[in-house]
């Protein structure tokens, strides 16, 4: 339709005419004269509104799917957060646990030695000072960590200070090629020296060829002077091995180390000797053997059973 003066006085008519009807309508209430027209219009109309209705509903569901699904998603994403921080918190409480554990068990060590230890976590690994087996820890200089002090853990001797730094220090490991310590056995007091051989037992030279060795004895580091490198006491291990003497100057034994050099966390630095000599008071408790049962046959005797050794003679 073209914008005409007729057509703008039209559209200014329909315009009034509906005001009008909707004015009536309302004031009519339920007996508006309009009610007829409205209901045919909804017997008309009624049909293509629910199809309309039928067709528009699902895209109106799947949106609100869409959306409900976006919320699900943002809760289930918060929930694996908090099983994630939960389990991550549980991993620390272990870590810590182990920690404490291995602490506790440095401190019953520098107690039973009388060490004044300083405690240190191992932080690093490696070649750092051209050394085949060495650990850093976090303590160095400014702890009052100096060269050639004594490092131990809750089972034994670990190694030596070679290298201080301010905050860190370099742990030489008593399974170290180049690492030797002086060793006493327990009870008979042979003295010997132990080198380390990497990833096999100590090498134990004694300095008495005919002493009397078994497997299973067990030694402790002999001390040096002064207490440097090494304090006296330490348990360093058990013996594995024996070789036959063959009329040496010396006997070789093989010593199983108490500590295990590939699982090193929580480690002691003695920084005070002892003011005498432990002996073999740091030495774990040994195992009591486990008693062999004894079995008990008892026969009973039966009716024809043998009298002093003969049988009766029947009548």
């Amino acid at each position: 339709m073209r914008d005409t003066r007729e057509s703008r006085l039209l559209l200014v008519l329909l315009i009034a005419i509906a005001f009008a009807l909707i004015t009536v309508d309302i004031r009519g209430g339920e007996d508006s004269p309009v009610d007829g027209a409205r209901q045919a219009a909804a017997t008309v109309f009624g049909p293509i509104e629910d199809g309309v209705s039928s067709a528009v509903n699902p895209v109106g569901n799947a949106v609100s799917a869409i959306r409900d699904s976006g919320e699900r998603h943002d809760r289930l994403a918060a929930l694996e957060k908090e099983n994630a921080a939960l389990k991550a918190k549980l991993g620390s409480d272990d870590r810590n646990t182990s920690r404490l554990k291995q602490l506790n068990s440095v401190l019953k060590v520098a107690g039973e030695g009388q060490y004044g230890i300083k405690g240190a976590e191992v932080i690093a690994i490696g070649a750092a000072q051209g050394f085949s087996w060495t650990i850093t820890i976090d303590v160095g200089r400014n702890d009052g960590i100096r060269r050639d002090m004594t490092v131990l853990n809750g089972d034994g001797l670990v190694g030596r200070v070679t290298t201080v730094g301010p905050n860190t220090a370099t742990v030489l490991l008593a399974n170290d090629p180049d690492f030797t310590v002086g060793t006493r056995m327990e009870a008979s007091d042979e003295l010997g020296f132990a080198s380390g051989q990497g990833d096999r037992p100590l090498r134990v030279e004694l300095l008495n060829g005919k002493a009397e060795i078994k497997k299973g004895d067990r030694l402790v580091t002999f001390g040096s002077q002064a207490d440097k490198p090494f304090v006296p006491g330490v348990p360093v291990g058990i013996v594995s091995r024996v070789d036959p003497s063959g009329g040496d100057l010396t006997r070789t034994l093989y010593v199983t180390p108490y500590v295990s050099f590939t699982k090193l966390d929580i480690v002691g630095v003695v920084v005070e000797a002892p003011k005498k000599d432990p002996r073999d008071t740091v030495l774990p408790d040994k195992p009591k053997p486990t008693p062999t049962p004894t079995v008990t046959v008892t026969v009973t005797p039966s009716a024809n059973a043998p009298v002093d050794g003969r049988l009766e003679q029947e009548q």
